[in-house]
């Protein structure tokens, strides 16, 4: 059985399409610059990678590009649309509506319309992926795979604010967590790995990327993470301030005499490790300027492994202990000397990290000692795979 996994961005478009009988990814690829003249395609197929610009000015024309990718004869992936069973959606804020995977109808659709005002840079890409694949696959099933879903186990004394109550009666102001399917995903391997059955385990799972999170899972379940009422909460990320003095706020827009949507933006994409640095949104050339004594790019690095470090200490007080921790995502599988400079701050809690095995990038590994008292792996996210794995669970019941 094959499934094609999407992943919708407002100019872009990830896709996967699998064989689910070896969970083999037959071609994958990144449509780019959607709405634009000089929109291209990525396309990986038997080992090759195609680049073709093609105008696409919205979402129906890229899918259907992309389909004819797929169904190219030059590249032999399917011989028709046909062999695709269904689609695998990645969709991001469900709120308290939708708590597992479902498949897509036009209540779902609704609900991710309820929740864009949370999530404006995520939930109406989203949309627009379901109402394109309506247009070129009008038949086939959709699954949808909620960012949200997988921490909707969060116990109620931990996602609510401490603000009024009447505003999360009102407006389902809580925390919501985001990351979830990659989350779910490393802490389900992790069990492969060791031959272990999750439910019996205390894991800590670090996504650390453009976007990271950290996620503390108990009895196989989501019990907290950082990430809160809309993805800019947490630890800082590139961009994303992360948690705050809430006045900041008030005091720089009252300063600065901008508006709630100017300081939105400030905190979504002039912020984190950027906005201390100054320097380009990329923590290599962060960590490279750091390492060539930028002041200011070193302050930077610090203070994202001190909030990393703080939230994982965090979370083993929230499962009372802690028996792995494990760091995926791009940074989390790429950066050594930044898993280096988090575990070095852990040791408190017995985490020894081992520099040799340390010294890998996009493989799954076990990289602390035998004397550590925690077990820290790296293992590369496969949310594709997560996501097309709900999706055959859901079309087949």
């Amino acid at each position: 059985m094959k499934i094609l996994v999407l992943n919708c961005g407002s100019s872009s478009l990830k896709y996967q399409l699998i064989n689910m009988e070896t969970e083999e990814v037959m071609a994958s690829g990144k449509y780019e610059r959607i709405g634009e003249k000089e929109a291209f395609i990525t396309h990986k197929v038997n080992g090759q990678k195609i680049k073709i610009d093609n105008q696409a000015y919205n979402h129906t024309e890229a899918i259907e590009f992309t389909l004819k990718q797929l169904t190219n004869p030059e590249y032999k992936v399917i011989e028709s649309l046909d062999e695709i069973e269904a689609i695998g959606h990645r969709l991001v804020h469900g709120g308290e509506k939708i708590s597992k995977s479902v498949v897509i109808d036009d209540n779902v659709v609704e609900v991710l319309k309820e929740y864009t005002e949370l999530a404006p840079l995520h939930n109406p890409a989203c949309i627009l992926g379901i109402e394109a694949c309506k247009n070129v696959m009008p038949n086939k099933p959709m699954v949808g795979v909620f960012d949200t879903a997988f921490h909707q186990s969060i116990p109620k004394e931990r996602y609510i604010y401490p603000i009024p109550y009447e505003y999360y009666e009102k407006y389902g102001i809580r925390k919501y967590g985001f990351h979830g399917t990659s989350h779910m995903y490393v802490s389900q391997r992790l069990g492969q790995i060791e031959g272990k059955d999750i439910k019996d385990l205390k894991i800590i799972t670090c996504h650390l990327g453009q976007g990271s999170s950290i996620c503390a899972i108990q009895g196989g379940k989501s019990v907290d993470t950082s990430m809160g009422l809309t993805p800019i909460g947490g630890i800082p990320m590139v961009t994303r301030s992360g948690d705050l003095d809430p006045s900041i706020l008030l005091y720089i827009m009252k300063k600065e005499e901008i508006s709630a949507q100017e300081m939105e933006d400030i905190l979504n994409k002039n912020s984190g490790v950027s906005g201390i640095s100054g320097l380009a949104p990329d923590f290599r050339v962060i960590e490279s300027s750091a390492n060539e004594g930028d002041e200011k790019a070193r302050v930077a690095m610090e203070n994202f492994k001190y909030a990393v470090a703080s939230y994982i200490a965090k979370y083993a007080v929230a499962m009372n202990g802690v028996d792995y921790i494990v760091f995926t995502g791009g940074v989390g599988e790429n950066q050594i000397n930044i898993r280096k400079g988090i575990c070095e701050q852990l040791t408190f809690m017995g985490v020894e990290i081992d520099e040799e095995a340390n010294n890998v990038r996009s493989e799954e590994k076990l990289i602390s000692k035998d004397t550590s008292k925690v077990k820290v792996y790296v293992i590369p996210t496969n949310e594709e795979l997560m996501i097309a794995k709900e999706t055959l669970n859901l079309i087949s019941e």
